[in-house]
C-alpha cells in the first residue's frame, strides 16, 4: 500500500486528486490560524480519508469523489451549513456515508475479507455496504457525542439527529452498494497485499496422514 501513497500521479485526474489532499492540509492551517480550534479539528479528521484513498489506490473518478465529499463536508461545519441549511446535514451524511462505506467494502473485496461483487449477487453486496455504512455512522455519531460531553456544547446532539443521521448513512451506503456491486472503484494495478497464512504453514496439515 506504500508503493500506491509513493506512486507519482498519472494523469490530469489523479493530479487533481493530489491537489484536492494538498487542499485538505492546507484547509487545516486555514482554519487553526482564522478559525476555532474546534474547526481545525475537524478538517484535520478528514485527512485520514483524504490521504486513505491514495493509500488504497482508488481509480482517479473515485478518488476525486471521495477528497470532495470529505472536504465539503468538514467545511460546511467551519460555514455552519448544518444549521443554516434544514436539510443539508442529511444530504451530507448520505455521501459521505455512502462514499465511505463503498471504498471500505472495495478494499476488504481487494483483501479478501469479502467475496468479490462479481460472484456475489448484488443484493448481497448492497447489504454488506449498508451495513458498513452504519458500522461508520455509530461511530461518528460516537464521535460526535464525545465532542458534546469533553470539549464544547455547540455540537449538536439530539436523539432525533443521531437516529436520523445514522438512517441516512445507512441509506447512502445501501445506494453506494449498488456501485460497489457494478463498478470497480480500485486501480486494477494497485497493491493491496492479500490476507496469507503465516510463513511456514501449507494448505494442509500434513499430520492428517501420518
Amino acid at each position: 500500500m506504500i508503493a500506491n501513497f509513493l506512486r507519482p500521479a498519472r494523469g490530469p485526474a489523479e493530479l487533481a486528486a493530489d491537489a484536492l489532499r494538498g487542499l485538505g492540509m492546507l484547509s487545516v492551517l486555514i482554519a487553526a490560524i482564522w478559525y476555532a480550534p474546534t474547526d481545525a479539528g475537524i478538517l484535520a479528521f478528514a485527512l485520514p480519508g483524504l490521504f486513505g484513498a491514495r493509500f488504497i489506490g482508488l481509480r482517479p473518478a473515485a478518488d476525486i469523489s471521495c477528497c470532495s465529499i470529505l472536504l465539503i463536508a468538514a467545511w460546511s461545519n467551519v460555514f455552519d451549513l448544518y444549521t443554516r441549511i434544514s436539510w443539508w446535514d442529511i444530504l451530507i451524511h448520505v455521501l459521505c456515508t455512502g462514499v465511505l462505506a463503498a471504498v471500505l467494502h472495495s478494499w476488504a473485496e481487494r483483501r479478501g475479507v469479502v467475496a468479490s461483487a462479481e460472484i456475489t449477487p448484488t443484493a448481497l453486496t448492497i447489504s454488506i455496504t449498508a451495513a458498513i455504512g452504519l458500522a461508520l455512522s455509530a461511530l461518528w455519531e460516537i464521535v460526535e457525542w464525545i465532542g458534546f460531553v469533553f470539549i464544547t456544547q455547540d455540537i449538536y446532539v439530539t436523539y432525533h439527529d443521531t437516529i436520523s443521521d445514522m438512517a441516512a448513512g445507512g441509506f447512502g451506503a445501501a445506494c453506494a452498494g449498488i456501485i460497489v456491486a457494478k463498478t470497480t472503484l480500485i486501480r486494477a494495478d494497485a497493491v493491496l497485499p492479500d490476507l496469507q497464512k503465516p510463513a511456514g504453514s501449507s494448505a494442509e496439515d500434513p499430520s492428517l496422514h501420518a
